[in-house]
């Protein structure tokens, strides 16, 4: 009979063996996490192709989600002085009135503040609007038309900027007069952005048919004429003395550029990938919030996905790769791996960086860490040790026992020669 070896005698063998197995667990968790973290933070790598497509049997341009249109260069102010007259017409086919996305925006505008934008929210049009107050401080205006769009219906949409205030014309009709509130110039300088934000991540679902813009306030009379001529030809009847600034048409039909009928240095171009003309980095908390249920569905993913994190990687620091302040370390690499996947997100128009997400990642390290160190947790992180150790040492036994059973024949064997 063959003598059992002190190593197959002793428990305490068995229970490191089990041990290690348990920390190897940890460690392949650990790092599954980590990649499953990062590929959830940085999909898809890269920008998407940009989506924009012309129309096949009109004049026109069809955005759909991760689509844009830029100018080649920013428009700037003709007039030695800040031109506090200006207007706009754009030709434009809603896909849906079920959202809110902006429909254009400036980027970089011959103004402090927040730069001019057309947005539409469900049936509504909303026009954001720069100004100075009597204080001198720079602030912002918000202009709501509503029952202002259908599904699928064009509609013809003059905005005029000037001493008289904000109109907003529909079809050639005025639809809603907002007065003054102060000083406001230069609403329509800055790089042109057609079908998102500059910021990206707003995708208007639509079709632009036409665009115009104006260094002059319109009057009602030219407003109504110009949609006429929109509609009987394709194209505004344009007078110098209205100051015309650009005109695009949207009949090229092929091809990456769009171009300006008036100024032949500012086309439009669509470029082959989707685009963030200013991606925000690392914005404020303030400026993320939105009083949306999509908003606090991100909150609640963001905190999910790093409690995952903070648990397994406590107990590696904890148990495994016992280190001093697991808990602190836990909780300040995972601020650490949010902040490079935001920082990382800059790069991606698909993606935004923000202080919001930051924090709430942060949080769910945090709620991890706090899991692990309930008393609930560890206990059933004993019984899985336990369960290591008790599995390690069956398998040592049965070894075992098969390396018996062949000495003993071997014994026997030799007994019988």
């Amino acid at each position: 009979m063959r003598a059992l070896s002190s190593r197959e005698h002793n428990p305490s063998n068995r229970q490191q063996e089990g041990s290690a197995a348990y920390g190897r667990l940890i460690e392949i968790l650990c790092l599954c996490i980590l990649g499953i973290m990062l590929v959830a933070g940085l999909w898809p790598f890269c920008a998407p192709r940009n989506r924009v497509k012309w129309l096949e049997n009109k004049d026109g341009v069809q955005f759909i989600p991760n689509s844009g249109v830029r100018s080649t260069a920013a428009f700037h102010s003709k007039s030695p002085k800040d031109n506090t007259s200006e207007g706009i017409e754009i030709w434009l086919v809603p896909s849906s009135i079920r959202s809110g996305n902006t429909i254009l925006s400036f980027d970089g505008s011959d103004h402090p503040g927040a730069a001019f934008l057309l947005r539409q929210y469900k049936d509504e049009l909303i026009v954001r609007q720069q100004y100075i107050d009597s204080h001198g401080a720079s602030q912002v205006e918000w202009s709501a038309v509503g029952n202002a769009v259908r599904e699928a219906s064009p509609v013809f949409v003059t905005i005029t900027l000037g001493e008289q205030g904000t109109s907003i014309y529909l079809n050639g009709v005025l639809s809603e007069t907002f007065a003054k509130r102060g000083t406001s110039a230069n609403n329509l300088t800055g790089y042109l952005v057609l079908g998102d934000a500059p910021q990206g991540r707003d995708s208007w679902p639509g079709q632009i048919l036409g665009l115009a813009m104006y260094g002059s306030q319109l009057t009602p009379s030219q407003v109504a004429e110009h949609y006429a001529s929109w509609t009987r030809n394709q194209q505004p009847v344009i007078r110098k003395d209205e100051a015309p600034v650009a005109l695009y048409m949207f009949n090229e039909h092929k091809g990456n550029v769009v171009r300006n009928q008036l100024d032949s240095t500012n086309n439009l171009i669509i470029p082959d990938r989707y685009f963030a003309l200013h991606p925000p980095f690392l914005s404020s908390v303030l400026g993320d919030y939105q009083p949306t249920w999509g908003y606090w569905q991100d909150i609640g993913v963001n905190i999910a996905g790093f409690i995952p994190y903070g648990f397994f990687f406590a107990i590696l620091w904890s148990e495994v790769r016992s280190i001093k302040h697991p808990a602190a370390t836990t909780i300040s690499i995972g601020l650490l791996i949010s902040l490079t996947i935001e920082v990382l997100q800059v790069f991606l128009p698909t993606r935004s960086s923000g202080c919001t997400d930051l924090i709430t990642n942060t949080l769910g390290t945090a709620i991890g860490v706090i899991i692990h160190h309930s008393r609930l947790a560890q206990n059933l992180l004993t019984k899985v040790r336990q369960q290591f150790c008790m599995s390690v040492g069956s398998t040592t036994g049965v070894h075992r026992g098969v390396g018996n059973a062949s000495s003993d024949s071997e014994e026997q064997a030799s007994m019988s020669a």
